[in-house]
């Protein structure tokens, strides 16, 4: 039970790594269009999110799936900027937040190229355990937890935003993705497979 707990620990280290930022700002990408009232849709997607990550994890620990790591440092802040874009699509037509399928298809799709993003350093961690899944699931348990801790904190500070300092829902949703691809270009850069 202790290793199980490590793992949770790990999960949770490896999402609110504020050195490692990408997957917050993903994650904030991710819930900024929504407000309390759908606090159940983000869950749900931090839960999409979360499960499709520990699938490429898995399928990368029991060496089913390589993937070239260049690209897939380069595809994390793809998907970080393309959900950011989706943003600003969503303030400006009203049609955008009306297909939750297109939200859940692109939350799992990019699930999948994060957890690429780390299997190699969790393929290092189970290489001597002789069973996979306990360390899989406690990391996944770690994940989930961390994801909506975050996404909750973004719908409070949307709220605060929206509710108490009466910064329309539209201007916030602008702002906040803006910011977010002005952080994420940078990373584009530094991370484009040459």
């Amino acid at each position: 039970m202790q290793d199980f707990w490590f793992y949770i620990k790990l999960g949770l280290d490896h999402v609110l790594d504020f050195s490692a930022y990408d997957h917050i700002l993903f994650l904030c990408a991710l819930a900024v269009p929504f407000t309390f009232k759908s606090w159940k849709k983000v869950v749900l997607l931090a839960t999409i999110f979360t499960i499709t990550h520990c699938l490429s994890l898995s399928l990368s620990a029991y060496e089913v799936v390589v993937v070239d790591v260049a690209w897939i440092e380069f595809l994390i802040p793809v998907t970080i900027l393309l959900t950011a874009l989706f943003n600003l699509l969503y303030v400006w037509t009203s049609k955008a937040n009306n297909n939750m399928w297109l939200h859940f298809v692109a939350t799992a799709f990019f699930g999948l190229i994060h957890g690429f993003g780390f299997s190699n350093y969790f393929k290092m961690l189970v290489a001597t355990e002789e069973e996979k899944l306990s360390p899989l699931l406690g990391f996944a348990t770690g994940i989930e937890i961390a994801q909506v801790l975050i996404v909750l904190s973004v719908l409070a500070l949307a709220y605060l935003f929206q509710s108490i300092l009466k910064l329309g829902q539209p201007l916030f949703i602008g702002i906040v993705s803006i910011l977010i691809i002005c952080i994420t270009i940078p990373m584009l850069v530094n991370t484009f497979p040459m």
